[in-house]
């Protein structure tokens, strides 16, 4: 006769026991991992935060310069005249820009909205930078995501631009209609 890890005797009928001990080894050594690896990345995490590289010293205070203008000394004070901005987008008329040929589709894991649309520009310069605005909705009619889009792109004058499937960003699942229209524009 043998005597197993466990303490017991084995015997013939003993024997055809041994795999429930092996099995009750695997499940020993199981739950033991299972307690031993999250306390050990728990203290792997705590010493890497009390790593000396982390302690920072306090900033210090902002110091406040203060500069005070004094008189000129002839007395004669004159007065400065505001400048214009040198970038001042100019208005662009949205009425004569428009979407037309819209149409929506879902990608992704379908959450996504990617909508392909053209845009008609009738004015007498390039636009650029158009803003969109879409409102998606469900089949009973309700209003369920609105998205705003930046369209990074020029439309030159008196011409047409497709954009298919551009992003327009993630929208409720029950969303089955799209209707967009620019908002903003600014000339090229």
């Amino acid at each position: 006769m043998s005597v197993s890890a466990f303490g017991h005797q084995r015997t013939a009928v003993g024997l055809a026991a041994a795999p429930n001990e092996a099995t009750t080894m695997v499940t020993v050594l199981y739950r033991r991992n299972w307690l031993a690896i999250p306390a050990l990345a728990l203290a792997g995490t705590a010493g890497w935060l009390l790593m000396p590289g982390f302690a920072k010293a306090p900033e210090p205070d902002l110091m406040l310069n203060l500069a005070v203008a004094s008189p000129p000394e002839d007395g004669t004070i004159t007065e400065i005249q505001p400048t214009q901005p040198a970038n001042v987008t100019e208005t662009v008329d949205l009425d004569r820009v428009r979407l037309s040929r819209q149409s929506f589709r879902r990608g992704g894991m379908g959450s996504q909205a990617l909508l392909t649309f053209t845009v008609r520009n009738a004015n007498a310069y390039d636009i650029k930078d158009l803003e969109l605005l879409c409102a998606f909705r469900s089949r009973d009619g309700r209003y369920t995501t609105e998205r705003r889009k930046l369209v990074a792109e020029t439309v030159a004058m008196k011409s047409r631009k497709a954009f298919p499937m551009t992003l327009v960003g993630h929208v409720n699942i029950r969303a089955s209609k799209a209707k967009c229209s620019v908002v903003t524009a600014s000339r090229a």
